[in-house]
């Protein structure tokens, strides 16, 4: 069982920075992989980086490749996600998830086939 809990969002400008975390709770997390997703009003929940269990390998959604960064600390059972030069379109609800996969060492990309999730935190971005 993996709790998470999300901190770091807020209201900035187009073209400023923001570091999402997400500490959590539980045995084992440098077994998970992890992710971030986000969800804007009436938009459909959609992928925006995720990082393997030992932070060796990631991937991005290609509307945030080259401005946001995701990483993890296993010792400090973290993973943080790095958003830079943002854009009102990247306004949305922020959530952290985590799952173990059945193939280890892989990114997960897909929402169903995270276990575990945060409850959000908001990021909005003024033009």
């Amino acid at each position: 069982q993996v709790q998470l809990v999300e901190s770091g969002g807020g209201l900035v400008q187009a073209g400023d920075s923001l570091r999402l975390s997400c500490a959590a709770s539980g045995r084992a997390f440098s077994t998970y992989a992890a992710g971030w997703f986000r969800q804007a009003p009436g938009k459909e929940r959609e992928f925006v980086a995720g990082i393997n269990s030992s932070g060796s390998m990631t991937h991005y959604a290609d509307s945030v490749k080259g401005r946001f960064t995701i990483s993890r600390d296993n010792a400090k059972n973290s993973v943080y996600l790095q958003m830079n030069d943002l854009k009102p379109e990247d306004t949305a609800v922020y959530y952290c998830a985590a799952t173990q996969p059945l193939i280890a060492g892989v990114v997960v990309v897909i929402d169903t086939r995270y276990d575990y999730w945060g409850q959000g935190t908001q990021v909005t971005v003024s033009s």
